[in-house]
Parts: structure tokens; C-alpha cells; sequence
């Protein structure tokens, strides 16, 4: 077995340290773009932690709250946002692209990886929060 990947599937070592690193680089990217093109630092503040309401979906089951917090935590939308921002000269889309985009990072430089349905804490960056026996 590859040994920068645990039996979760969890990314470790060097691996894990590149993809946390890659995650304030796009956090400290976007951040930065966004003030560059003049966006709403109201805007960026108030939406900001807005796909962190997908933990609300943790209510229901492991399962579906991983399914949820995932979709609201890749860059599939807020990509194609950002694409459709820049493609139609539609400043909101964009703010909105890149402030998600941020979040995503500062994320993933946190260790809050994408989720396995195991529950919140199993992430493909590791084991987060507090586990027994720690």
C-alpha cells in the first residue's frame, strides 16, 4: 500500500502537507484577486461562511451530510461560477465564485478535507477533531 494514504484513504505525511499548502495558496489566490478587481469586502465577509451551512445536512445522516458538505466544498461550482463570471462580465457571479473559492482553501489549510461518509471527522486530509484514546 502507498504509504501517504491510510486505510481511510486519508492523504498523509508529504502528501498531506502539499495539499494543505495548496489550499492557502488558493485561500491567499483568491483573496487576493478579489480585492485586486475591487469586490465588496462587505460581500466577501457576509458570504464568506456560507458553505459551512452544509454541515446542517450532518442533522439528517453521516451519509448525506458527507454528500452535502462535499458538494458545497469541491471546486466543481464555484469553478464553473468563475467561468461563467469572467464569460458574462457578471460581477456578483464572479465575487460570489471567488469569496467560495477562498473558503474552500482556507479549508483545506485548516486539514477540513472533503468528507467520507464514516462521519464529519474522516476527511481525505486526515482524522479531525477529537478522537479517542488522543
Amino acid at each position: 500500500m502507498d504509504q501517504s494514504v491510510t486505510e481511510t484513504g486519508a492523504a498523509t505525511g508529504g502528501v498531506r502537507l502539499l495539499l494543505r499548502l495548496e489550499g492557502l495558496t488558493l485561500f491567499a489566490g483568491m483573496t487576493l484577486l478579489y480585492g485586486a478587481w475591487g469586490g465588496s469586502w462587505t460581500l466577501y465577509l457576509l458570504l464568506f461562511l456560507v458553505p459551512d451551512l452544509s454541515f446542517l445536512a450532518y442533522l439528517s445522516d453521516a451519509k448525506f451530510g458527507a454528500m452535502v458538505y462535499n458538494a458545497a466544498h469541491s471546486y466543481l461550482a464555484p469553478v464553473t461560477l468563475m467561468t461563467l463570471g469572467f464569460g458574462l462580465a457578471s460581477p456578483l457571479t464572479l465575487s460570489i465564485a471567488l469569496i467560495w473559492l477562498a473558503h474552500i482553501g482556507v479549508d483545506r489549510a485548516l486539514g477540513y478535507g472533503l468528507k467520507y461518509s464514516a462521519g464529519f471527522g474522516f476527511t481525505h486530509l486526515g482524522r479531525i477533531g477529537r478522537q479517542d484514546g488522543a
